[in-house]
């Protein structure tokens, strides 16, 4: 879609650019002209707008200067504008950067080239940032953010600056400790210090109090190498909060009485360094107004070492994907009742309408229980104020007309969303502090807003309210202290992710105590923990509640050990992003593939389903009648392990041989000639198969012992050396598994080859494969344990694991590593729900499997991994596998299947109908259906 986007913007089709693919508005205002000193007439026409903000086009590049000009002319019709000049050879957009300074707003353009027919990859995802999503309406403020983003380079890298000068002062504080202070209180005093410097930042440049009081304090209060900074601060602090604010030391005559906790506590700093004031100084040129505390999470992560971060399971979330969690969540449907307020066919039922709404904004509660700095709080709490001020807005022209009285009174009091409406739990006591300050700053944010609209704002010093930051372990707490559940609170939030392998013992009895002692929990991640709290937690109330999590939940066994519990308790999906890739705001951000998935119960809802069709591109969204499980739109079905196929007339696979020999019975190519030399050991020698062998062609053997004697060993050299060799491995192993196999030390620790013909498939491949690629080999060549084996003496098996039937329920309901696929036994082959078929449907679904083998043949050269290379096969084994899917598809009902989802509908439908004896489900049985 990236590259449609760019060719639409080469052909200057800026229109259809914006209308079309960027789904903006129609164009609302007459072109702007103006005629230039040699007199020409240059003009710039509306093509595209939204809400307010307007995209204007001028063809031409008339100069700087006058581009310049012509912005001056449209700037007095469209505050917020792109503005984009061009001719046959490039193209410029022109943003407006504005910054409130010394009570004073200024602007200047920034400037954004492409040239056409040059690759520009940054022009290409302003483009795809700025799109729109085509199945709701975005508020003019999102809308807003989303062009800022794009097209603001000077607060990005204001942003990226202000991180680097957060990490900065931490490392100057740390210096000076001594080595002999207590790293945890030393930290605490850190935390503590920032969070307060951060607030008097924003201050300064948001008119909390005399402008630069800060700044002017520290450049001209204290020594230029730092000697008195110390003192000054823990004066500062100790003013900030103190009882008697008619008192104020002359240095202190700029500020104001805060209170509201942030400067409570006690804290007494040690003597600081040059280094400490410079880059307090350094971080005052910023202008903190123009940052969204949002991005304090990013500092945070950039400030805090990676060791912690993974310990901890901290990936700290992007704006971006905040929203895509709240708009669908609940944020949408509030906006949604605005409109349908507005809509109302008279004034008065207008009136009732935005009323009705605007005290259900202020009967919501949002909580995050793992909250980090905040991120989640402030997205929530800012849209909700900006939403409270369209209903301000709305409510005020309204009465007006009607002559009636407006809102009046004191702004603290006639606000509805407030700062004590918005509740976290944070484990660790930086991040924490981080987010309280946050949320302070968003509130001042929110009601310069107001000031812009109303002329007034409210006056919030001393500080008489604030969020509830809990520090403690989520999974310990009970939720309910912190906040009451209802069905007015929302929860949201990014919990940790930590697999099986990762989480600490500590974490491991979290994990269990959540879910109950007696949860079989297998392979279920940390983060399914906040999903147990949450069902404990809204069991008496029908709140909404959302995570970000590892899309490990939604592949293979965990999936109905976690969503059977979940739709037990009657919540539905109300919504879900299927897998994206993660993306945070910090340098060095985490690389995870996630999903998001929201729930409801009780509420009358239509689902939405976010697909990416390839990776990292834009969600695309559809309603669809329910969404299950494994996120997509089909029955409610949940698939768990069986021991033996459901169709009867399937073998049992299982992993191949497994040698625990530490290489001395397999054998290398540049062993190879060595081994052949013995004639005794030459006898035993067999092609062996191991991932790489299968996938890639790689040369492989290994001695295959079974019938061998104990006089041929003895008179081996080859045999006699390595079977020693194995044995003295086995008998030092940890395992005691291992240890006893050293007894028969010839021979594989475990042995599944088959004695005939057989199908071998490997333990996990790439999800972009069109087909799951295997091979049938005889008895002689030997599968290791890195494959899976299963007989196959006529080539059933392997035609239908070829078929794209057999893919699509690996895909979906199978586990995998990463986004790799991975084969499952009891899971992904057990389960198959493979309908009897007919003697000639049979023979022929084997015919066409030959058939596949003999397109494969056509270029033995070519390793299986390179022919099965997506986008690369060759036209004959693409026909010989559509020729396959036809029949396979036509033994599942239909000739042949569209796509996908097709073939997910029937696979589901199909494993309903085998299971539906077996599965009157009780835990820990073998599968479940709901």
């Amino acid at each position: 879609m990236t590259d449609e986007l760019l060719s639409r913007a080469e052909q200057h089709l800026f229109q259809q650019l914006f209308i079309r693919d960027l789904h903006w508005s129609a164009p609302d205002h007459k072109p702007v002209s103006l005629t230039t000193e040699d007199g020409r007439r240059v003009t710039a026409a509306n093509i595209s707008s939204y809400k307010g903000l307007r995209v204007w086009v001028c063809e031409g590049r008339p100069g700087s200067q006058v581009e310049a000009e012509l912005d001056r002319l449209i700037a007095k019709t469209s505050t917020d504008r792109l503005v984009i000049f061009y001719d046959n050879e490039e193209q410029v957009w022109r943003w407006p950067v504005r910054r409130n300074k010394d009570n004073a707003v200024t602007s200047r353009l920034t400037t954004h080239r492409h040239r056409n027919g040059h690759k520009n990859p940054k022009f290409a995802a302003r483009l795809n940032a700025i799109k729109l999503p085509s199945d709701s309406v975005l508020d003019s403020n999102s809308v807003l953010a989303k062009v800022r983003l794009a097209f603001d380079v000077e607060t990005q890298n204001e942003t990226k600056h202000a991180s680097k000068l957060m990490a900065r002062m931490y490392a100057a504080a740390e210096k000076s400790y001594s080595g002999g202070f207590s790293n945890k209180r030393r930290d605490h005093e850190i935390s503590v210090t920032l969070a307060r410097i951060l607030f008097l930042m924003f201050g300064d440049d948001t008119e909390m109090w005399t402008p630069d009081a800060f700044r002017n304090l520290i450049l001209r209060g204290t020594k230029s190498d730092g000697s008195n900074l110390a003192g000054k601060l823990n004066d500062l602090f100790a003013f900030l909060n103190t009882a008697a604010p008619d008192l104020v030391p002359e240095s202190f005559s700029g500020f104001r009485y805060v209170n509201g906790g942030i400067f409570e506590e006690p804290i007494s700093l040690p003597e600081l360094n040059k280094e400490f004031r410079d880059a307090i100084l350094d971080a005052c040129s910023v202008d903190w107004s123009t940052i969204s505390p949002a991005i304090f999470g990013s500092m945070f992560q950039s400030v805090r070492d990676a060791k912690t971060r993974r310990e901890l399971g901290e990936h700290y979330t992007s704006e971006e994907n905040i929203l895509k969690t709240l708009n669908p969540l609940f944020l949408d449907e509030l906006r949604a009742a605005f409109n349908e307020a507005m809509a109302r066919d008279t004034d008065q039922k207008k009136i009732n309408s935005l009323n009705s709404l605007w005290k259900r904004l202020g009967e919501i509660r949002f909580m995050d229980p793992a909250c980090g700095c905040g991120n989640f709080i402030i997205i929530a709490y800012r849209e909700l104020r900006d939403l409270e001020l369209r209903v301000m807005e709305a409510l005020v022209d309204l009465n007006q007309s009607a002559g009636q009285f407006t809102l009046g009174g004191d702004l603290v009091k006639v606000l509805r969303v407030t700062l004590d409406h918005f509740y976290g739990i944070e484990i660790d006591e930086w991040p924490a502090r981080i987010a309280e300050t946050a949320m302070y700053l968003m509130d001042r944010q929110c009601d310069l807003k107001l000031r812009d609209k109303f002329g007034d704002a409210p006056e919030r010093l001393p500080i008489q309210r604030q969020a509830t930051i809990v520090v403690g372990s989520a999974l310990e707490i009970d939720w309910s202290t912190v906040c009451a559940p209802s069905d007015s609170v929302v929860v949201a939030g990014n919990p940790p992710f930590l697999g099986d392998h990762t989480r600490t013992r500590t974490q491991l009895a979290e994990l269990q105590r959540a879910w109950g002692g007696d949860k079989t929990l297998s392979r279920l991640d940390y983060v399914t923990g906040w999903h147990a709290k949450a069902l404990n937690y809204f069991k008496s109330a029908n709140g909404l509640w959302a995570f970000v999590t590892t899309n490990s939940i939604t592949q293979g066994d965990p999936v109905p050990r976690l969503f059977g519990e979940i739709f037990h308790a009657g919540w539905e999906i109300k919504f879900a992003h299927r897998t994206f890739p993660w993306t945070s705001e910090a340098t060095g951000g985490a690389a995870v593939h996630c999903v998001i998935t929201g729930f409801s119960r009780g509420r009358p809802m239509r689902p939405r389903l976010f697909d990416y069709l390839t990776w990292g591109a834009e969600p695309r969204a559809r309603a669809v009648g329910s969404i299950n499980a494994y996120l997509f739109d089909g029955p409610n079905v949940l698939v768990e392990k069986h021991n033996q196929p459901l169709h009867g007339g399937l073998p049992q696979a299982s992993k191949g041989s497994e040698p625990a020999d530490a290489g001395h019975l397999l054998v290398g190519v540049e062993e190879y000639d060595e081994v052949v030399a013995d004639p005794i050991a030459a006898r035993y020698l067999r092609p062996f198969r191991g991932a790489r062998e299968l996938l890639w062609n790689g040369d492989r053997w290994c001695l295959w012992l079974e019938n061998v004697t104990r006089d041929e060993i003895a008179n081996s050299p080859v045999l006699r050396r390595r079977v020693e060799a194995v044995r003295q491995v086995r008998e030092e192993s940890r395992s005691e598994i291992v240890k006893q196999s050293a007894a028969t030390p010839h021979l594989f620790r475990i042995r599944k080859q088959p004695a005939s013909a057989y199908v071998c498939i490997p333990g996990h491949v790439s999800e972009a494969r069109d087909y799951y690629p295997v091979a049938r080999y005889s008895a002689d060549v030997i599968c290791g344990n890195a494959n899976f084996l299963a007989p196959d003496p006529d080539g059933l098996l392997f035609a239908l694991i070829s078929s794209s039937m057999f893919l699509t329920w690996q895909k979906t309901v199978g586990g995998r590593i990463k986004s790799d696929l991975r084969f499952g036994s009891t899971l992904t082959w057990n389960t198959l729900p493979l309908p009897a078929m007919n003697p000639e449907l049979r023979h022929n679904i084997v015919q066409a499997g030959k058939v596949v083998e003999d397109a494969r043949n056509l270029h033995p050269e070519r390793s299986l991994g390179e022919q099965y290379d997506p986008g690369a096969m060759d036209a004959p084994l693409v026909r010989a596998h559509e020729s396959l899917d036809a029949l396979v598809d036509k033994a599942f009902g239909a000739v042949p299947f569209a796509d996908e989802s097709e073939r997910r509908k029937i696979l589901f439908e199909r494993y309903q109908e085998l299971t539906s004896g077996l599965l009157a489900h009780v835990r820990g049985g073998r599968g479940r259906r709901r």
